[in-house]
């Protein structure tokens, strides 16, 4: 059984806008045993949604769409998979209330707009959208299953999750492969892959699939083979899993689907410590990544955006010697830098980033993608240089994420 998906929206072709489903998608189908072979990324033009919806139907069993659902002129997914089914457009009466009633909520008037997402194909089944006024569509084709969601994700996930997995699993009489995943940091994608090929080829039955994103590496192994006992199935899993852990060590930080700053602020709270922050070149990104997390006020006072060698000076108690001899993007400045707001704040521990995320400053001692982290503890100050390539967003991201794994090692150390 192959599995097929057509992200839908303009702005994925032109705008520099990236398409993110997919890839939750493709590992969510992969635990069940179905494997994406195509994708496929259209504009918001009904002839062009209908085309590919009929290409999709030609050679996959199932299709799933995404996008293009909202209540604009340019949300027409609806008309184009209708096309391509040869269905008309109805208006569903459930869908007109669930929209009065948060019109209702939200002290609005339902606009006509917003009544053009009631619209359904004949013969399809609603999903309810509880986060959002656009709700999803089954609709079998003969013995090929459509599905349609929206776009963001935080509305497509959760119906993904309690209506479009359970809806394959009964129609298809599938139950759910095993899988595993391991994240890891701080290694480049080319090293980690030389250091498993060799370990995870040895389990043609299990798909691996690598996924890289600035200074996180995620590897998904889930099982093919539908016919094998699941308990063998689990068995394999877990020897592939202890090898790759093996291999690896330290640098996994995760078997779930979570990031390094969950990891830490976990490790910080069961450890009783608290963080403060001196960032530089991060503009204080690490700062919204722990604070992301509900509760981290616990664990994370505060922090100090430090862009300035006067703030670094001013506040954090940065030596204007070290600075003229040194210059801000150095491990003697970042390590003041760690201290000084550790003391500022009254924590346990200070972590600092400063360097030169471009596209402009950089030297030939000192390129676009120096950086310096440093770790503040009590009788203990360490400190590190990398080097990133990339985009500005590319080396901050990778600088956040280095900074934060620096931490969940030191504090896994931490007796």
């Amino acid at each position: 059984m192959h599995s097929e998906i057509i992200a839908v929206g303009s702005e994925l072709l032109s705008f520099g806008r990236v398409d993110t489903n997919s890839v939750h998608i493709a590992s969510r189908f992969a635990a069940l045993g179905i494997p994406v072979r195509y994708k496929q990324v259209v504009g918001d033009q009904i002839e062009d949604i209908r085309d590919a919806v009929s290409l999709a139907l030609g050679r996959s069993e199932i299709v799933l769409v995404t996008g293009g659902l909202g209540p604009t002129n340019d949300d027409v997914t609806r008309e184009g998979v209708a096309e391509a089914l040869s269905r008309e457009l109805r208006e569903d009466e459930g869908v007109i209330r669930s929209l009065e009633t948060l019109a209702r909520k939200w002290n609005r008037t339902l606009s006509d707009n917003n009544r053009k997402q009631a619209m359904v194909p004949v013969g399809a089944t609603v999903l309810p959208n509880h986060n959002g006024t656009a709700p999803g569509l089954f609709m079998p084709e003969g013995d090929k299953l459509v599905f349609v969601l929206p776009g963001p994700p935080r509305e497509l996930n959760p119906i993904l999750e309690d209506r479009v997995l359970p809806l394959i699993r009964d129609w298809r009489g599938i139950t759910s492969q095993p899988s595993r995943i391991v994240k890891v940091a701080s290694i480049p994608e080319s090293t980690l892959d030389a250091r498993v090929e060799t370990i995870y080829k040895d389990y043609p039955e299990v798909a691996t699939t690598i996924l890289s994103s600035p200074g996180i590496i995620s590897l998904y192994f889930n099982w093919q083979d539908i016919s094998s006992d699941r308990q063998y199935a689990e068995t394999r899993l877990d020897q592939l899993i202890e090898r790759i852990r093996s291999e690896l060590g330290i640098s996994v930080y995760s078997d779930q689907e979570e990031n390094l700053a969950l990891v830490a602020g976990r490790m910080l709270k069961e450890k009783g410590m608290t963080l403060a922050l001196a960032e530089s070149c991060t503009g204080g990104l690490i700062s919204k990544m722990l604070t992301d997390i509900p509760g981290s006020s616990e664990y994370f006072p505060g922090g100090v955006v430090s862009y300035s060698n006067r703030v670094k000076e001013q506040l954090l108690g940065v030596d204007t010697a070290d600075l003229e001899e040194h210059g801000a993007v150095s491990e003697e400045v970042a390590g003041q830098m760690a201290e000084g707001v550790r003391k500022l704040l009254g924590s346990d521990i200070g972590l600092s980033v400063t360097g030169i995320a471009g596209p402009g400053g950089g030297t030939p001692a000192k390129p676009v993608g120096t950086v310096c982290i440093a770790l503040s503890g009590e009788g203990d100050c360490r400190s590190w240089s990398i080097r990133s390539v990339g985009k500005r967003d590319i080396i901050r991201q990778r600088s956040a994420n280095f900074a934060l794994d620096q931490l969940r090692i030191w504090l896994l150390m931490k007796k």
